[in-house]
């Protein structure tokens, strides 16, 4: 309260003296979050892009766009899923849903190597390569999962991205079991893919099975947590049908504690059952691989603290934040202080692993931190973030758990998951807040039937939060990764020597057309501001490979290929070489043409593919 009626004295003073240009200007929270013209961003913003497929890249703290990382889904303006290689990634979708990014880390800390995302539709994960900004590989349909929700949340040094099941099926896939059986016949999935430290290739390493809930979020744990992994769920009810009433008869849900090291042992033991290929450990066969603990009802989000000590869940109908404390669950574990046990699985002692239960306010989904002691609880039903002190707690404060509750800011409009830069490593870097929000409501342009989403840039350098920006996205922003600008240095071009494609060509005395039976190989060359060779003679009924190198090796010097009536779009960074193949099945003359604009001649760069009738 004391706040606003701050707020409306400082408005009313404004009023009062103007908006005169001397001093003060500089000091205003809006300006902190400006970025000169030819100045660059302190951080890069890595948000999914949901059923786009796609990764969206802002700059912080002026929250502009500046690019996008096709992933699950063809991207004409990248040349994604055109060439062979990219086209071979993506498998037989054209489309995915990015949720929870995540980078890669070395002593849990971001190391800048690799950015995770998963496809919530398609139970795949991607691993993109953050010296590029290209996806560099897919993985998946992953082995008897569904709905890859859960994912993807990387160990403190990358030994794994590990994720669970949104949606439980009978397994192995494939197997039809009536869906009133649900609660019999239906499982999740957690999964562990692990991730060559030199390389960054994946690979199913081994699952874990799991009564038939609805996986949601989940952490990766560091310091006295290292080794285990965290999920909610929702549906502990095992309902089939009507969700929204039957997953919601039960006072609590549960949450999945996973000690991932004992898993990797069950599988080295062979204590395990193949399922399509892959160990799955049964947890009810493999004791302290895996632990209930009650939570909130309907829980989304739960976050382990910078130091690993203290866990965060929060439970959409429930307005508090949980906070579990890690040593006590180590000692009711020792102690077997159990309260009951799901399908073999021990439910921890919900009293003895709680430190409490701080009163947020509505719809808590997600809790970040600024390394400072401080936790920032995103509030869906209040559309607000709330601020509070994280635990130890004086016995006063323990009393009433409110007093920890120091700072709300409002949001525009239902927020859900907010971000702060390194809140998932043993270093948070504390400045930033960016607040995803669900519904625009009123505040940008209108753009017909379909809004944009907002984010929202909050200050929280002092002791109260301070709104600085805003900007406008596409469907649909979940989760979000920021990391310092420092922490990398992408390449811009690919020399030479590092082109290791095998078909590559380099000089123009090189490039040319071979012909073997029906095949037909034309090694091309791109330069400003032609092509070599530019008129390719074929024959209907071919089958045509184009391996083209963009020769250039000065940085933003980008060539493209454009075919016209054949629905190709192939983009050549400097130095890259890309490979697409067709069969001609059509007659007549096809003009292509450099798509980006690459020098004052950008326009005379074309050619002609000439397909002749066969003989």
């Amino acid at each position: 309260m004391l706040r606003h009626v701050a707020y409306t004295i400082a408005l009313f003073a404004v009023l009062l003296t103007g908006c005169s240009s001397g001093g003060g200007g500089d000091d205003t929270a809006t300006s902190r979050a400006e970025v000169p013209i030819g100045e660059k961003d302190s951080h890069y913003l890595f948000y999914s892009g949901g059923h786009s497929g796609q990764v969206f890249v802002s700059g912080i703290p002026s929250m502009r766009d500046l690019s996008r990382i096709p992933v699950f889904a063809p991207s004409p303006g990248h040349g994604y899923g055109y060439d062979d290689e990219s086209r071979e990634m993506l498998g037989d979708y054209t489309w995915g849903d990015v949720h929870h990014p995540a980078l890669s880390k070395t002593d849990g800390t971001y190391d800048g190597r690799w950015l995770f995302v998963n496809d919530n539709a398609h139970n795949r994960i991607a691993r993109i390569d953050l010296n590029t900004f290209k996806t560099a590989e897919i993985i998946g349909p992953i082995p008897n999962a569904s709905g890859n929700h859960g994912s993807s949340f990387v160990t403190e040094n990358t030994e794994y991205a590990l994720t669970a099941t949104r949606f439980s099926v009978p397994l192995p896939k494939g197997r039809y079991a009536p869906v009133e059986d649900y609660e019999e016949e239906f499982n999740g999935i957690v999964s562990g893919i692990a991730i060559d430290e030199e390389t960054g290739s994946m690979g199913v390493d081994w699952q874990i099975l799991t009564p038939p809930f609805n996986w949601d979020l989940g952490s990766t744990g560091k310091g006295p947590s290292s080794g285990w992994a965290f999920w909610t769920s929702y549906n502990s009810e095992m309902a089939s049908d009507s969700l929204e009433i039957q997953a919601s008869q039960m006072d609590r849900d549960y949450a999945a504690f996973v000690n991932w090291e004992a898993a990797e042992d069950a599988a080295e033991d062979g204590n395990y059952t193949m399922i399509d290929g892959v160990p799955v450990i049964d947890p009810a066969e493999a004791p302290g691989v895996m632990y209930f603990v009650p939570v909130a009802k309907s829980p989304h989000g739960i976050d382990v603290t910078p130091d690993g000590r203290w866990i965060v869940a929060g439970g959409k109908l429930d307005p508090t934040a949980q906070v579990f404390d890690f040593e006590d669950v180590q000692a009711a574990i020792e102690e077997e202080d159990f309260q009951g046990e799901v399908r073999g699985i021990p439910v921890l002692n919900y009293d003895r692993v709680l430190e409490g239960a701080v009163p947020v306010g509505q719809g808590p989904l997600h809790t970040q931190y600024d390394g400072r002691g401080n936790a920032y609880t995103s509030l869906f039903i209040e559309s607000s973030v709330a601020k509070w002190s994280l635990p130890p707690w004086t016995d006063e404060e323990k009393e009433d758990l409110s007093q920890v509750v120091t700072d709300k800011i409002d949001i525009h409009y239902n927020i859900g998951h907010l971000v702060i830069g390194g809140s998932d490593t043993r270093e948070p870097q504390g400045d930033w807040l960016v607040a995803m929000n669900k519904i625009a409501g009123d505040r940008p342009l209108r753009t017909g039937l379909s809004k944009p989403e907002t984010s929202q840039l909050i200050d929280i350098s002092g002791e109260e939060m301070e709104m600085v920006a805003e900007s406008y996205t596409s469907p649909e922003p979940h989760f979000a990764q920021i990391l310092p600008a420092d922490a990398i240095q992408p390449d811009q071009v690919l020399r030479q020597s590092d082109n290791d494609h095998p078909e590559a060509v380099w000089d123009p005395e090189e490039a040319g057309i071979t012909r073997d039976g029906n095949e037909v190989t034309v090694h091309m060359i791109a330069q400003r501001s032609m092509f070599t060779p530019d008129v390719i003679e074929v024959e209907q009924g071919e089958d045509v490979t184009i391996h083209v190198t963009n020769v250039e090796q000065v940085a933003d010097m980008i060539h493209g290929i454009g075919i016209g009536e054949h629905d190709t779009s192939i983009i050549m960074d400097p130095g890259e070489t890309k490979t697409f193949s067709f069969s001609t099945e059509e007659t007549g003359v096809f003009p292509f043409y450099c798509t980006n604009f690459c020098s004052a001649l950008h326009q005379e760069m074309q050619g002609y593919i000439a397909v002749r009738p066969s003989e």
